[in-house]
C-alpha cells in the first residue's frame, strides 16, 4: 500500500512547475501527499460521518459553502455575499462581518482576467492567488487584463463584462477534455473597448491609481490527466460515503477515476481515510 493515512479533505495546493503542468498536493499530518504521482494507481476514500468546520473547527452534521458550519455561515466575513458578488463589498459602509479580514482579503489588488476553462470566461482573483484560481477552475489558458485596487472595483468591472461574456465554467464540459482555443488578446482588446466608460468612471471616484491596465501574456496550463470521461458521473459523499477506483486524471479541484469523478473542494473538512494502492 503506497498511502494509509486520515485526513480532512480539502482544496488540493496547486502549483504550475516549470513545464507549466499543474502540481497537486494534499496535507495529511503535516505531511504532503504529491497527488500526481499516483496516475494510474488505485485509490480509495471512505467517508468516516463525521465532519469539521473549517472555519472554527467544531463538528457539523452539515457541511455549507465548501466547508463551514451554519454559525460560521452566518458569521464569517469568507462566508459573506459580497464574497459570491465582490461589487456588494460593503466595507466601506463599516457593515463588514470580520473588518480585519477584510482589510488582509478585500484591500489588496485584484485582478480581472479572462481564461479559458470550458470555454471563454471572465472572473476575478487577489494578485497572490495567480495562477491558484486558475488551476482550481481548470482554465487550460488565462489573462489578466486589468489590476485594481481592491475587491469592490474588480466586481464593479466583472459585472459589467459579463454582459458579454460568460463568468461561469461548465464543470462537466471542462472535464470532458481541453476546450477549444481561444485568442484572449484579441477578446482582451474588445472587452477592454466595452468597457472603457466604466473605467473613466473608476478613475474619477476612486483615483487614477484604481486600476491599471495589465500587459501580459497569456499563460498555458497543462493538466495531469490520462483520459478523460466521455461521460461524467460526479461521486457525493453523502450519499456513498466509499469512492473508489483508478485514478486517471486531476483537473480543477477534481479527481478523475475511472468510474467517475469527485471534487475534493465541495467536501473540504470531511474525515476521511484514504487510501492508495
Amino acid at each position: 500500500m503506497l498511502i494509509n493515512t486520515t485526513l480532512h479533505l480539502h482544496k488540493m495546493d496547486s502549483a504550475l512547475d516549470a513545464e507549466n503542468m499543474a502540481q497537486y498536493a494534499l496535507r495529511s499530518n503535516n505531511e504532503e501527499i504529491v497527488v500526481n504521482d499516483y496516475l494510474s494507481k488505485q485509490i480509495k476514500i471512505q467517508f468516516l460521518s463525521e465532519i469539521n468546520c473549517i472555519g472554527c473547527g467544531r463538528k457539523t452534521k452539515k457541511s455549507f459553502n465548501q466547508g463551514y458550519c451554519f454559525v460560521c455561515l452566518r458569521s464569517k466575513a469568507a462566508c459573506d455575499s459580497c464574497i459570491i458578488k465582490p461589487e456588494l463589498c460593503h466595507y466601506d459602509e463599516g457593515t463588514c462581518r470580520e473588518p480585519t479580514w477584510g482589510e488582509a482579503h478585500c484591500l489588496k489588488p485584484h485582478y480581472i482576467y479572462l481564461a479559458n476553462t470550458s470555454g471563454l470566461k471572465v472572473g476575478i482573483t487577489r494578485e497572490k492567488n495567480v495562477p491558484m484560481r486558475w488551476i482550481d477552475q481548470g482554465a487550460v489558458e488565462a489573462l489578466p487584463i486589468l489590476e485594481v485596487n481592491q475587491r469592490l472595483l474588480s466586481g464593479v468591472i466583472e459585472v459589467a463584462l459579463k454582459k458579454h461574456v460568460a463568468d461561469k465554467t461548465s464543470w462537466q464540459k471542462m472535464l470532458k477534455g481541453a476546450p477549444e482555443e481561444v485568442d484572449l488578446l484579441s477578446y482582451k482588446e474588445m472587452f477592454l473597448n466595452e468597457v472603457a466608460e466604466i473605467l473613466d468612471d473608476i478613475t474619477s471616484d476612486y483615483g487614477q491609481n484604481a486600476v491599471s491596465f495589465v500587459d501580459k501574456k497569456p499563460v498555458r496550463i497543462r493538466y495531469p490527466v490520462l483520459s478523460y470521461p466521455q461521460k461524467v458521473k460526479s461521486f457525493n459523499l453523502d450519499k456513498d460515503p466509499l469512492v473508489e477506483g483508478q485514478l486517471l486524471g486531476i483537473k480543477g479541484q477534481y479527481l478523475i477515476l475511472d468510474n467517475g469523478v469527485i471534487n475534493l473542494r465541495k467536501f473540504a473538512g470531511y474525515r476521511c481515510d484514504l487510501q492508495i494502492l
